[in-house]
């Protein structure tokens, strides 16, 4: 899926960086001769990006190692295979990028890493830039400190799954699926793409009635984890589809008497995807 990110775009000075969503991985692929173009202003970016795969090669980097290929459109206006890495892959490569453009990222990469030291030392100050970000966002400091509460409330979930089996990263996935699906339809990737966000944190676009929701599938599932003690996937699967149940009574009992859906494809964002773009509203 071809996109171009207005965030990206900002990032590199207006120049068109294409990219591909993967809704799999939750994660956007970007070209690299593109961003090294961007970069560098080499008049032949292709060849610049060709000499530099060798060098790093050379030096042992992951970044060739991680690089795949995707169609795109190319400059041209032809689709082609080109060259691509992951988020996590483009900020290794700009790293390693010898020009005055990229500096500003390197500064900025510098000054997240420290924040991070920062917060191991006093985990308060990682609190304080998620609430400062969330305010810069509009949202209020009421539904702030509900969005911890329901993070804090995740955690007695994820927290409880893990005491009685669960340990690996696929299987928290599965089980949340299994409370979505059993009171909204949908799993969290459909319900995602049923508001029209990607990387955008589900809960931080639901309605006050769709959070409640979720909250009460999951605090469901909980407190019957708790109850009755599973010991594998399968058990514990069987306990959230319980628990998500008990948030669908709970919505068609409110829908009944409400006589409309309560489940929306609206979303806070102030930006929407059209035919792959973004458009700011």
């Amino acid at each position: 899926m071809q996109n171009k990110i207005n965030t990206i775009t900002n990032l590199f000075e207006g120049k068109e960086i294409g990219s591909v969503w993967d809704s799999k991985r939750e994660d956007y692929y970007f070209s690299v001769v593109d961003v090294v173009g961007a970069l560098t202003n080499s008049p032949n970016p292709r060849k610049y990006w060709s000499v530099l795969k060798i060098r790093l090669k050379k030096e042992g980097s992951q970044v060739t190692t991680n690089c795949s290929q995707l169609k795109m459109i190319a400059p041209d206006g032809k689709i082609r295979m080109r060259d691509v890495l992951d988020t996590e892959g483009i900020f290794r490569l700009i790293e390693s990028i010898p020009s005055p453009k990229a500096e500003p990222f390197k500064l900025w990469l510098a000054k997240l890493g420290r924040e991070k030291v920062d917060e191991v030392f006093d985990p308060s100050k990682g609190i304080d830039q998620m609430i400062d970000f969330y305010l810069s966002k509009g949202y209020s400091l009421e539904w702030i400190e509900k969005r911890i509460k329901a993070i804090v409330n995740r955690k007695k979930l994820t927290t409880t799954w893990k005491d009685h089996g669960i340990k690996e990263n696929y299987e928290y996935a599965i089980l949340t699926n299994e409370i979505y699906k059993n009171w909204s339809g949908m799993t969290a990737s459909e319900y995602k793409e049923y508001k029209n966000i990607r990387k955008e944190n589900l809960r931080d676009n639901m309605s006050d009635i769709e959070v409640a929701l979720t909250d009460i599938g999951e605090i469901a599932t909980r407190e019957l984890v708790r109850k009755h003690k599973p010991a594998n996937l399968k058990d514990n699967k069987r306990l959230a589809q319980l628990g998500g149940h008990a948030a669908k009574v709970a919505r068609e009992d409110l829908e009944k008497n409400l006589g409309e859906a309560v489940i929306t494809s609206k979303n806070n964002l102030n930006y929407q995807y059209i035919n792959d773009k973004i458009k700011l509203h």
